[in-house]
């Protein structure tokens, strides 16, 4: 009894750290087209040039217009790039929402690293507000010397806002 306790805890304790874990792994392993997050530029400038689409989407739940301000751009590896992302708030109430970010190919998220993002942290959109939100990334020129990515010219940085909070106030009479 003491035995089958003791696993049913352990159980319990590694089904609440896996989520955890698996964050870790994607983060280290770019698995599932996870980006990395950069503290600084690049200084190395590769040969490959790549083209980076932008894709936009929203929960049905959010009432928010969410666009890229342009479609796509071309990169040279480990070339600095500031891009920027349009999102209004249509309702009547301050909203708070969050963006969920991933690449594809999946195979080339562990080169793809962010410095800045609208994503990294939670987002207040007030009534009726237009925003524009930055992301600066780079491609690691790594890209270029690694077998699995020889064929990736081309790589799409799709985002997801989901809302989190509505605001709303109590008018005063």
């Amino acid at each position: 009894l003491i035995s089958l306790v003791g696993l049913l805890i352990g159980m319990s304790l590694l089904a609440f750290a896996s989520v955890p874990f698996y964050s870790i792994f994607c983060k280290v392993t770019g698995f599932g087209g996870t980006t990395r997050q950069a503290d600084t530029y690049s200084k190395k400038i590769g040969n490959k040039i790549i083209t980076v689409r932008f894709d936009a989407n929203k929960d049905k739940e959010l009432p928010w217009e969410f666009k890229p301000e342009q479609t796509s751009v071309k990169v040279k590896t480990g070339e600095n790039v500031l891009v920027f992302y349009h999102a209004e708030n249509l309702s009547n109430s301050d909203i708070i929402g969050i963006a969920v970010y991933n690449v594809t190919p999946n195979k080339a998220g562990i080169y793809f690293n962010k410095i800045h993002c609208f994503c990294f942290e939670e987002q207040l959109v007030k009534a009726k507000q237009k925003m524009i939100m930055p992301v600066s990334f780079f491609i690691d020129p790594q890209i270029e010397s690694d077998p699995n990515t020889q064929d990736v010219d081309t790589i799409t940085l799709s985002y997801s806002f989901f809302k989190i909070k509505e605001l709303t106030y109590n008018k005063i009479s």
